[in-house]
């Protein structure tokens, strides 16, 4: 199933991003440097990974992350770098300076780019869960592979090609070869009225964060899989016969600290807690004895096997293992220094989510600050990295709310045919929190630091974001139409966790190159004026940049 979704989702990423490359390159020889240049990340990260595999046990979702989330971002990455290539040539000069100022303007903001993806991503290295661990290694290891591409093979490939190589018949440009009417009338209405589309935008995007709140969280089910499948269809006929939670029971191990779980005082208890935990409404069955499959040879461990009434991930076998160990097992009152711990695949499943968010918020602080001080080297501001992550959380909340209204409300399952579930698999806020912080800073960087060149020139700040604007405002559309035709991958897929994590991802990446980076970001800029470009001197030499006092030009 996972190779048959990951050959859907190529044969929908892949024609889509062949068609913008066209549209922004035209009949060009250039629209083959960025699938080289993904090939090529793909297999490396792909090589890397099978030497991994051989030491740890890597989830199945890796290989449909790497090879669509790694399509999307190489291309994207060579996208911008060719882009900037093709400028300079114009500009005049040599193909090696061409490709020298490239890499001085556009190669440094997609090297920055990816160092921001792959913090967040390494973080998840951090939490203690095995499955969170190998997918944050897996998603490491995309935007590792593309900064050293975009760093050594991307120069070579410019080189390559040249100036032929890039050259296209047709180019449809204004006068001065980079400005597009629509976006030039864009960038003047926002800088006319910045306050209106600040207002506005930021209204949206707070509208699609607020179903966030209704979020609720599992750590798996067996629903959320393709019933077409053979053995599917005969565990589907099991658990009809026996029912969800006989399928994956609660499992609770008694274990005396000396002596025999045969003896008296601990046979009370165990009666206690049996007796307790027939009444519950959970309950559909209870297995439970003195020998055989109940009690090892050894006479110090006995196994209580619970069945319920619902799937192992659902909220009532979630609530009933909450019940079991907070006051059914207590209330039973085992001897002194007697164990009875509760796990099984319900009890399992309530550890992984608990492991795995009760790190998140300091996954999350350890991303605001790294980006923070990471943007402050890129931006020389003290405002423009505290802007960028206040309006990434913006994008991330829209992508939350959107999976609670496409999954748990059914606007997918009623348009697209997409599972209707009423909770999302515990792993995809985690990941997509990594994964969209860096990502959304893609096209951040790509835009400020355009404005940046052009303030360091010498432009004010309204001419500094309006010709930003101006001259990145088409890239970054197609840019982002790729990325979002490579998350598309994930949803045509036919497993519900890759469908919420591709969801995610396509929304915050659309949300992001529109509203944020077409509308907030400028807008914001226009309001701040001068104030955007403030670093003082002693900031400015912590991070090692030159200073950029509170001056500008045009005064």
């Amino acid at each position: 199933v996972f190779s048959q979704d990951l050959t859907k989702g190529e044969s929908i990423a892949i024609p889509i991003a062949l068609l913008i490359l066209l549209a922004v390159f035209g009949i060009s020889f250039a629209v083959t440097i960025p699938f080289v240049f993904a090939l090529c990340t793909i297999m490396g990260s792909l090589g890397i990974l099978y030497g991994i595999a051989h030491l740890a046990t890597a989830p199945t979702y890796t290989t449909n992350l790497i090879e669509l989330i790694g399509l999307g971002i190489a291309v994207d990455y060579s996208l911008l770098i060719v882009y900037r290539f093709r400028e300079e040539l114009a500009r005049g000069g040599d193909r090696d300076d061409a490709i020298v100022r490239t890499m001085q303007t556009a190669g440094r903001a997609v090297i920055f780019s990816g160092i921001a993806v792959a913090l967040g991503l390494a973080l998840l290295i951090a939490v203690p869960v095995p499955f969170m661990r190998m997918m944050g290694i897996a998603g490491f290891l995309i935007p590792c592979i593309s900064i050293i591409a975009a760093a050594t093979l991307q120069p070579v490939l410019l080189s390559y090609y040249g100036r032929r190589g890039v050259a296209r018949k047709r180019l449809r440009v204004r006068q001065d070869g980079v400005e597009f009417a629509f976006w030039v009338r864009l960038a003047r209405w926002i800088m006319a009225r910045p306050w209106a589309f600040l207002i506005g935008g930021a209204a949206v995007l707070t509208a699609a964060a607020v179903p966030a709140f209704y979020l609720k969280l599992t750590p798996g089910s067996t629903f959320g899989i393709p019933r077409t499948p053979q053995s599917i269809r005969g565990f589907d006929v099991l658990t009809h016969a026996v029912g969800p939670g006989a399928v994956a029971p609660v499992q609770i191990l008694v274990h005396p600290a000396e002596g025999s779980v045969l003896s008296a005082p601990v046979q009370a208890a165990v009666r206690r807690l049996v007796a307790a935990a027939r009444r519950d409404p959970e309950t559909a069955a209870i297995y439970q004895g003195t020998s055989g499959r109940y009690v090892d040879s050894s006479k110090r461990y006995e196994q209580v096997i619970i069945a319920g009434r619902h799937d192992y991930g659902f909220p009532q076998a979630q609530a009933f293992v909450k019940r079991l160990r907070q006051q059914l097992v207590p209330n039973a009152r085992f001897p002194g220094g007697t164990e009875a711990l509760v796990g099984g695949a319900p009890g399992s499943g309530v550890d992984f989510l608990h492991q795995a968010f009760r790190y998140f918020p300091a996954l999350i602080a350890a991303v605001l600050v790294l980006t923070y001080f990471l943007l402050l080297r890129v931006f020389r501001s003290l405002i423009l990295p505290l802007k960028a992550i206040l309006l990434n959380l913006l994008s991330v909340g829209a992508a939350y709310g959107m999976l609670v209204i496409v999954f748990k409300w059914g606007v997918g399952h009623t348009l697209f045919g997409l599972y209707q579930f009423g909770q999302v698999e515990g792993w995809i806020p985690i990941f997509l929190f990594a994964m969209l912080f860096g990502l959304s800073m893609d096209y951040e960087v790509f835009l400020v630091t355009r404005m940046r060149e052009l303030r360091d020139r010498g432009e004010d700040n309204a001419t500094a974001v309006a010709h930003g604007l101006e001259r990145t405002g088409r890239i970054i559309t197609a840019a982002a139409i790729i990325m979002c035709a490579a998350f598309s991958g994930f949803v045509a897929g036919r497993i519900v966790g890759l469908q919420e994590f591709g969801l995610g991802l396509a929304v915050a990446i659309f949300v992001d190159a529109t509203i944020v980076r077409a509308l907030l970001v400028p807008s914001l800029m226009a309001i701040f004026g001068r104030w955007n470009w403030w670093l003082p001197g002693p900031f400015a030499r912590a991070v090692r940049v030159a200073p950029s006092p509170l001056v500008d030009p045009s005064s």
